[in-house]
């Protein structure tokens, strides 16, 4: 691999997969930097997995106009890309008359903002829609563009689609040192030094500090932490829509949703964070989700809840995205204070980076570009007769690994062999959803673990779950014979 690109982009989440792919469509060399061991490890990988419709940001704010645009363009990005997405609409509920005024609130900063189709309904009319809705509802504000879409398979598409065109990744590499050079910047990893004529800033809740090493001009991010609980998919129907209780400062509170693939998610808390890494879920987080999601909808089932789970936000002290060159660092871009809506706003961030950056380094566009990738092929989702074909033609196919999803050998293979492929078992879960299931790869992690290491040809002893330490066997129990 080079160590001299036009372009080098730190982070590989969301934010810096949706810039790669905008850039891959110029004639640049373009590096992707990340410090864990694959894309969607940080806050990408723990969200709520929403589309917002982009009511809650302040009209003229880059939130509010990253979140229409991004929303705007989410239908024919998840068709390109294959990305699971169903615009179900959301519904922003009042329990309270004395909060009645909120709700119209919303609903004016919505039409500021530019969000279609927007209305206020009655309490009548939200108990037809929803009829778990809490007993107290007064009204609701009601978006349907607002939608669901996994996370998981945005993020990893995006990254998928900047390889095929041509963007360079490197994984286990923090970024020790960002200085100015004569030809642009120098870039120090733990691995190896690059250089480069720009530099792009979406290391999440680091930004800030990626950010400080070059500007005497200070960010500061401090991490969030959000808790969520995931109910088995035995619960589809409980709700049909997104639903929001009225926001706070702290973000927008706790939500009850169904996901793209059938289960219902509750959460996030907003709670500051000790690290910027190491999310843990407690028991105090788990009882807020509980708490929260219970004031808005009745007899959530609250004994099918199958995992917890915790992510982090980055959260920038004036609570606006900050994307730009830095004033006092000519070639260095900032993506930084990328918190809710910065999901929805992925692909209008990417855009307008690029649009940024290109100029800046005076880019040509490509005469080819490839804008479209498929998704692992699923077979149980394949009609009948193409699914005994391709058993037929590929018996892996046929033969299931994870019970609880219906996940098969052959999905595993394609996962690990793909394009920026599965390293670990977080790697092979949110490219298959292995082990996602009611009993958590109780079941099939073990065999996820054979297909790894006889795919990677890496010793069982040195697969992990997520990179890193986080290996899973430490040894032998006994000697083989």
């Amino acid at each position: 691999m080079n160590t001299s690109y036009d372009i080098i982009i730190i982070g590989a989440g969301v934010t810096g997969c949706a810039v790669a792919r905008e850039l891959s469509k110029f004639n640049c060399r373009v590096l992707v930097i990340e410090k864990d061991e694959d894309v969607c490890c940080g806050t990408s990988k723990a969200n709520s997995g929403i589309v917002h419709a982009g009511y809650d940001a302040k009209p003229g704010t880059l939130k509010a106009k990253m979140n229409i645009r991004g929303n705007d363009l989410m239908t024919d990005l998840c068709s390109d890309l294959d990305i699971p997405f169903k615009r179900i609409g959301s519904l922003v509920v009042c329990t309270d008359e004395s909060q009645r005024s909120g709700i119209e609130e919303l609903y004016q900063r919505g039409l500021a903002n530019g969000v279609p189709d927007m209305k206020i309904l009655s309490r009548e009319e939200v108990i037809e829609l929803e009829p778990n809705i809490s007993d107290s509802i007064v009204c609701a504000l009601y978006a349907p563009t607002a939608g669901i879409i996994c996370p998981f398979r945005l993020n990893i598409a995006l990254a998928e689609c900047a390889c095929q065109n041509g963007v360079d990744f490197v994984f286990d590499s923090p970024v020790l040192s960002v200085q100015p050079s004569d030809s642009g910047f120098t870039i120090e990893t733990s691995i190896t030094t690059y250089e480069c004529s720009a530099v792009i800033n979406a290391a999440g809740c680091h930004s800030d500090e990626i950010h400080n090493m070059v500007s005497s001009e200070k960010l500061h991010i401090t991490p969030r932490r959000g808790d969520y609980v995931l109910l088995d998919r035995s619960c589809s129907g409980f709700v049909n829509h997104v639903i929001f209780p009225q926001p706070t400062a702290l973000g927008k509170g706790i939500l009850v949703t169904p996901t793209v693939h059938g289960n219902i998610l509750a959460g996030p808390t907003a709670i500051e964070n000790y690290s910027k890494d190491e999310a843990p879920v407690t028991a105090e987080g788990i009882d807020k989700v509980m708490a929260g999601a219970m004031k808005n909808v009745t007899g959530l089932p609250i004994k099918q809840v199958i995992t917890g789970f915790s992510g982090l936000r980055a959260h920038e002290d004036g609570g606006e995205f900050i994307l730009e060159e830095v004033s006092d660092c000519p070639g260095f871009f900032d993506c930084a204070g990328i918190e809710s809506p910065g999901l929805t706003a992925c692909p209008a961030i990417g855009e307008y980076m690029a649009s940024l950056v290109s100029a800046k380094l005076g880019l040509s566009l490509k005469s080819s570009w490839y804008g479209t990738c498929r998704d692992v092929v699923k077979p149980f989702e394949l009609p009948d007769a193409e699914r005994d074909a391709l058993i037929s033609a590929h018996p892996e196919y046929g033969r299931i690994i994870c019970r609880c999803e219906t996940i098969t050998e052959g999905e595993i293979i394609d996962a690990i062999r793909r394009p920026l492929g599965a390293r670990s078992l977080d790697g092979v879960k949110r490219r298959t959803r292995a082990g996602m299931g009611r009993c958590q790869g109780g079941f099939c992690s073990p065999r996820v673990m054979e297909i790894l290491s006889r795919e990677l040809g890496t010793p069982l002893d040195k697969l992990t779950k997520s990179g890193g330490s986080s290996k899973i066997v430490t040894g032998r129990t006994k000697d083989e014979s």
